[in-house]
């Protein structure tokens, strides 16, 4: 994990060759990728749940069957 120096490097260049104006554009940007990418794959999660919530009770019956 990178220490505090490496981060004030990693953003004195990133100011550099974006800029002050374009950072903030950037930053809204990657924070709300991030967000949809974190529902998308708690959708995700959910749906193997479920699946796995369904399969239970294929095989409960098939046992009740026997």
């Amino acid at each position: 994990m990178p220490g505090p120096g490496s981060l004030i490097i990693i953003a004195i260049i990133a100011l550099l060759v974006f800029g002050p104006k374009k950072l903030p554009e950037i930053g809204k940007a990657f924070g709300s990728s991030l967000r949809e990418f974190k529902n998308a794959t708690k959708g995700l999660a959910d749906d193997d749940d479920v699946k796995k919530v369904e399969v239970q009770k294929v095989e409960d019956k098939k046992e009740e069957v026997k």
